[in-house]
């Protein structure tokens, strides 16, 4: 690993307000989270990252009761928060803490709008800086302690030249006219990472996520209502033990289950990717909900709602039309416009530049830029 000072641990709330004290006062503040999402049921943030010109700091949630205290410094918009592809860790840090992030800077997402081939933080640190980060830690069990010295560098990595990155990149966005566009996607993000509170109990689950499951649409009636029976047992079991449910069950063996619906044990060990450990821990439990299954109800897909054809022409349309745009710039698609954005035009279908303004995070700066060429764009394929 490469030689830095070593970071400032905080796992008290003592060195936690001292270190806020710290922050509260800086222009920009450099933060990363690392969670253990391949290793347990329900993830949660194991370590938060914060870095600013001299000094490295590492908070670990797990060592103290009250984080919410956070709260101020994500929220303060006097105060940039620099992430690099920060959108997953913002959603956790909403789930965990209730922390809502404003005055966001994303340096993947700044990197992707300057048209860098390479967006990757470990590439965009050797380009840009030498610095060269092992990728030893990348499927580490960040929640067990103690953590070694080289989890914490990595960990610390993250963050320390963020706040370099992000000055190189916003002086190269000012000169090619792109802030304004950049900062209004940065905003987006910031809404959008915060409308959903996660982390829930099966309980209070929403039973018929095994409709995503890729593949569920060519299912029997009665081949579905098994499949929701295994996906809720897969569920209840890996809640149980506390792992992924990847590790547990993959989605394609629920699926292949679900298609032979076996009554007894042999059959199982003909379903291509279930092994013989998973039949000898999970056989009964699988058997029982495929059981469940067949005498449940049979089910139907539910309709997925966009709207119809028009609907989904709108949608096509401006999907060539941004495809083609960003490759006369350059960059990726979805700097010019996010797909929830697109979803949102194509299904309000607006036919002015005043009802652009009621579009769902379409800012004010796409609306003058992009407006008229997506009326007109709309005006053609409704047409058609």
């Amino acid at each position: 690993m490469i030689s830095i000072p070593s970071p400032t641990l905080v796992s008290s709330a003592k060195q936690l307000q001292a270190m806020l004290r710290v922050l509260l006062v800086q222009p920009a503040v450099a933060v990363d989270t690392e969670s253990n999402s391949m290793h347990a049921y329900r993830e949660r943030v194991c370590l938060i990252q914060f870095s600013i010109p001299g000094c490295d700091y590492i908070v670990d949630p797990l060592a103290i009761q009250d984080l919410t205290v956070l709260q101020p410094l994500f929220a303060d918009d006097g105060i940039e928060k620099v992430f690099h592809a920060a959108e997953y860790d913002m959603i956790c840090l909403w789930r965990d803490f209730g922390c809502k992030v404003r005055g966001l800077f994303d340096t993947m997402m700044a990197a992707r709008a300057l048209g860098w081939e390479r967006v990757g933080l470990a590439a965009i640190l050797r380009e840009t800086f030498s610095v060269s980060v092992s990728k030893k830690f990348q499927r580490a069990d960040w929640g067990k302690r103690p953590l070694s010295a080289d989890q914490l560098t990595y960990a610390q990595l993250d963050t320390r030249y963020l706040l370099r990155l992000r000055e190189h990149q916003y002086q190269e966005l000012h000169k090619r006219g792109q802030w304004p566009e950049v900062r209004e996607e940065f905003e987006r993000i910031s809404r959008v990472s915060s409308r959903n509170r996660a982390g829930i109990t099966m309980n209070e689950r929403n039973t018929e996520g095994f409709w995503r499951i890729n593949g569920v649409r060519k299912l029997s009636k009665r081949e579905c209502a098994v499949l929701r029976e295994l996906y809720i047992y897969r569920e209840l079991v890996a809640e149980r033990i506390d792992q992924p449910i990847s590790r547990v069950i993959g989605d394609g063996v629920l699926l292949r289950i679900a298609q032979r619906s076996p009554r007894v044990v042999g059959t199982l060990r003909g379903v291509h990717g279930l092994s013989g450990g998973q039949i000898k821990k999970y056989g009964s439990g699988i058997l029982q909900a495929v059981q469940r299954g067949l005498r449940a109800r049979p089910l139907v897909p539910p309709q997925v709602i966009r709207g119809g054809r028009s609907v989904s022409a709108r949608y096509q349309a401006l999907r060539e039309w941004r495809k083609l745009r960003a490759q006369r710039r350059g960059i990726t698609s979805d700097v010019i416009l996010a797909r929830e954005v697109m979803w949102a035009l194509a299904q309000a279908a607006p036919t002015s530049m005043a009802e652009l303004d009621s579009i769902p995070d379409l800012g004010p700066w796409r609306r003058t830029e992009y407006g008229e060429e997506i009326l007109n764009l709309f005006a053609e394929t409704d047409s058609k």
